[in-house]
């Protein structure tokens, strides 16, 4: 099983939900079954680390995002990965544009699987430290809603 968490530039959001559910998935004993990865629908930060913020929050709760680099949304993902997952409305819009007919992907919201349809994960970005715990926690409910639907899926 491949999952893609997606935001807008690859630095806040989406890096996080990257690094907190490859933590879950190794808690869960699921590393060997599920390949996460993490992009923007923008290429504004291609190659930078996530957000120093980001960073930060994460560490805080054991999660090191140090190594992941900021990549682009592309059409190819939609045919690699199984579950491609938007933190918000905007990055769900682009991702449906740039979706090619052929892909079989799950294309929704990531917090979806934190039991709330249709919220979104707010962009931390432009606020201050406590966006960026609120994203996580957000994150947290969310990894683990979709850990119980891929072990169902399983």
């Amino acid at each position: 099983m491949k999952v893609l968490f997606v935001c807008l530039g690859n630095i806040c959001r989406s890096p996080t939900a990257e690094g907190v559910f490859r933590h879950a998935i190794e808690q869960a004993g699921l590393a060997d079954e599920v390949e996460i990865d993490s992009c923007g629908v923008g290429s504004w930060h291609v190659g930078k680390a996530p957000d120093a913020r980001a960073q930060q929050a994460a560490l805080g709760r054991g999660i090191d995002l140090s190594g992941l680099r900021a990549r682009q949304l592309t059409e190819r993902d939609f045919i690699e990965f199984d579950y491609v997952l938007g933190m918000d409305q905007d990055n769900l819009c682009a991702m449906h544009e740039l979706k090619p007919a052929n892909s079989r992907a799950h294309v929704g919201l990531f917090l979806d699987f934190a039991g709330t349809p249709g919220a979104e994960v707010a962009d931390p970005y432009y606020g201050g430290d406590e966006g960026f715990e609120n994203v996580l926690t957000m994150i947290e409910a969310a990894s683990a809603g979709l850990i119980q639907h891929l072990k169902r899926e399983r």
